[in-house]
């Protein structure tokens, strides 16, 4: 079982691409259980095949933190068939990610999503056409106005591709809404590294955007090309497959917001 585990996960822990790519090239494995279930464990919940909890390669149990991510992967094992396609196991992926390689570094996962607030996708805008410009003004301005406004965080925007130095406060501010917790940092930097933006990922943490919002504003200047030029159909694809895995982050961070406000 930990074998294929390690196949559902993907190899590199923060990058879901990667991972599934990888999980698109592993053979087909013929389903070896037959119930999926969920117990409470040490920590959180625990996910199980026929009695016995799920470990990552390296022999961790896979524990979460609440009970509805540790449903959703239940559900995901549950749902195999004959044989199991890794493909449609995100969350699977996700919680292998975060047990092996995100919970004893939150602060360098941190810092690697920090470093999107030099050069985010939000900063730098088009010239013209005026359409284009309108668009990214729509789904751009309100979130950069949000985190002015909640997190005093002021950053300064630029045309065309230039690079911009943004201010060490603006930074920091922004830097300082980012979570503590592994299960949700992880989940932002999914997000963030699918979008292109902190900031995007941060505002949904927030909740000052939805799933939605956040994922039409960091394609803004990819619809704009497809309204103006026709659909490229392997981009389409790509998107559809990013799709999978910003949408079980989008999952965990809701989870997660919601427990801790039950807790709360």
């Amino acid at each position: 079982m930990r074998e294929l585990f390690d196949e559902v996960a993907g190899q590199s822990p923060l990058d879901p691409q990667e991972a599934a790519r990888r999980a698109a090239r592993a053979p087909e494995r013929k389903r070896f259980y037959a119930k999926a279930d969920v117990i409470e464990a040490e920590g959180g919940f625990a996910v199980t095949l026929d009695g016995r909890p799920i470990r990552t390669p390296s022999g961790r149990v896979v524990n979460a933190p609440a009970r509805g991510i540790a449903q959703a992967i239940a559900a995901e094992w549950e749902a195999q068939q004959e044989t199991i396609d890794p493909l449609t196991m995100p969350m699977t992926r996700f919680a292998n990610s975060v047990v092996e390689a995100v919970v004893d570094r939150v602060g360098l996962v941190a810092e690697d999503i920090a470093k999107y607030f030099d050069s985010d996708l939000l900063f730098y805008r088009a010239g013209h056409p005026e359409g284009l410009v309108a668009r990214e003004a729509e789904h751009w301005d309100p979130v950069l106005f949000w985190a002015a406004d909640e997190l005093g965080a002021h950053f300064i925007l630029a045309q065309g591709i230039m690079h911009v130095r943004q201010p060490d406060a603006a930074i920091e501010a922004a830097r300082a809404a980012l979570p503590d917790e592994p299960w949700s940092i992880a989940a932002l930097h999914v997000v963030t590294t699918l979008t292109g933006s902190a900031l995007l990922a941060i505002a949904l943490l927030h909740g000052a955007r939805d799933p939605d919002q956040v994922w039409a504003a960091a394609h803004v200047d990819e619809d704009w090309n497809a309204s103006q030029w026709g659909v490229d159909e392997e981009a389409a694809e790509r998107r559809a497959a990013r799709l999978v895995d910003f949408r079980a982050a989008a999952e965990i961070i809701r989870i997660m917001k919601r427990s801790e406000l039950r807790v709360g």
